[in-house]
């Protein structure tokens, strides 16, 4: 009976801790997503041609899993979202305008949930580039700043 109770609360605990770290503001936003679809359409002024520029798709959990952009000439690129377990974006797949894979972009996260590096890959796993997020807050306004720097 203890043992049950012991991993029950490593569970609520572990839920909770998750959870702790997604705002009411963003848990509100997600609600209102689940399993939306967006589209924005464009309209040229002098011919009334009209085409997609952008399709944005949600999963049931309101979280972003797909982006496509689009020309009048067709898509121009698309993103791939994937999550872990934990809600962090893990992996993103872009797209070129003929639908091939053409960057992969890893994360790597601190502890208090802020992304700490982005590992960029070509389609065959090579590794070309790391980006690494560096975080500085003023004394004045406490905003955070972000500056990334590019390592070959």
């Amino acid at each position: 009976m203890k043992l049950k109770t012991i991993v029950l609360v490593f569970f609520l605990f572990s839920g909770a801790a998750a959870m702790a770290q997604v705002s009411p503001e963003t848990i509100a936003k997600r609600e209102k997503r689940k399993n939306l679809t967006v589209k924005e359409w464009n309209t040229d002024a002098r011919s009334q041609t009209r085409w997609m520029d952008h399709l944005t798709v949600y999963d049931d959990q309101g979280r972003k899993i797909e982006e496509i952009e689009y020309a009048t000439y067709g898509q121009k690129e698309r993103i791939t979202i994937e999550y872990n377990e934990s809600g962090k974006v893990e992996k993103e797949v872009v797209y070129d305008d003929r639908n091939k894979p053409y960057r992969i972009r890893k994360y790597e996260y601190n502890e208090d949930g802020t992304k700490k590096k982005q590992y960029n890959y070509l389609p065959n796993g090579k590794l070309y580039s790391v980006k690494v997020f560096e975080y500085i807050f003023s004394d004045q306004e406490a905003k955070a700043s972000t500056s990334s720097t590019t390592e070959n």
